[in-house]
């Protein structure tokens, strides 16, 4: 007989970078473990140095890092500790991503443009990750830009029950803001039994974030109306498609979506728009300027646990939202 036999059981640690530290905590709750002790801080010139206080040696080591404000140095601090759980020799790697940063850049519009939802994920997969779990991105075609397995959570089961709960009288509509929506909005109909209505909007391909609302196909006319969207940014794009829905006859107006961005005028719009309430995941921080009068925050961190169970156990994330 040849080699050496173990006789060790898997093991898994929790890290956490530091640009959403709750929901780690959440989630580590979730799970019943710790997060592993860990070392960070910015250098006088912006240099991030990372050290973890225990060994990852032969663990099947979980690292949660959001991509929110700044963006790029959150990223970037998140490749570091990639690396260091890779020249710790830990034995995978699964980087838990609940907003994936430049999802929208996953195509070339015009000429000359980078496809930057691609560089990440060769960023992190360079760095060392096995695996990437992550919620709701922009388009299912990331999952085909790293080069290995991508668990692709979602948040419709919370936010529709959330919905649900709270509109039980028929009288709902699910509305998707723009046509490269429909395809969820469509699974919130099958989940919630309501119709299906979409706003059609123009964007301009010359300025960010200008949107143009142009008409609303369906019946929105005395109905509740839920605007569905991956994320808000600054709020331009879903306030508009609610004044359209108001404009047409709705007689309310919730927007769901699962990652709150909330970037320069989305508070002042949020504040001033008729929409009646705005329901959101954890799974970015909510902005400390943002109103919370008209926002409720669900937590996206049981969710993220029973997934990273799942991977640990070797079981399946599917069967997490199959009917």
């Amino acid at each position: 007989m040849t080699g050496i036999k173990t006789t060790g059981e898997k093991k898994l640690m929790l890290f956490s970078g530091r640009a959403h530290p709750q929901l780690a905590e959440e989630v580590a709750e979730q799970l019943g473990v710790g997060l592993v002790p860990t070392r960070a801080f910015d250098f006088a010139n912006g240099e991030i140095y990372v050290r973890y206080e225990e060994s990852a040696r032969g663990a099947d080591c979980f690292l949660i890092q959001s991509h929110t404000k700044p963006i790029n140095k959150w990223i970037m601090e998140q490749l570091i500790m990639l690396d260091a759980l890779k020249r710790a020799s830990a034995r995978s790697i699964t980087v838990i991503v609940p907003f994936y940063g430049y999802a929208r850049q996953d195509k070339k519009h015009r000429g000359r443009e980078p496809i930057s939802a691609r560089l990440v994920a060769d960023l992190m997969r360079t760095a060392g990750a096995d695996r990437i779990l992550t919620v709701d991105l922009h388009t299912d075609q990331i999952q085909g830009f790293f080069d290995g397995p991508v668990d692709h959570l979602f948040a419709l089961p919370l936010l529709a029950d959330y919905v649900a709960s709270k509109v039980s009288d028929g009288r709902l509509t699910v509305v998707s803001p723009d046509a490269g929506r429909v395809r969820v909005a469509d699974r919130w109909c099958d989940r919630l039994g309501a119709p299906l209505a979409i706003v059609h909007k123009r964007r301009d391909k010359d300025v960010a974030n200008q949107v143009t609302v142009h008409e609303v196909v369906g019946d929105v006319e005395d109905r509740v109306c839920v605007l569905v969207d991956d994320m808000i940014d600054t709020g331009g794009t879903i306030c508009a498609a609610a004044e359209a829905l108001f404009a047409h006859g709705a007689a309310d107006v919730i927007v769901t979506a699962t990652h709150g961005v909330l970037s320069g005028p989305a508070a002042d719009r949020l504040k001033n728009s008729r929409v009646s309430e705005f329901v959101l995941t954890n799974t970015l921080p909510t902005p400390a300027e943002v109103p919370l009068d008209k926002i409720t925050v669900l937590s996206i961190a049981p969710t993220i646990a029973s997934a990273v169970r799942e991977v640990f156990e070797d079981g399946s994330v599917t069967s997490l939202f199959e009917s």
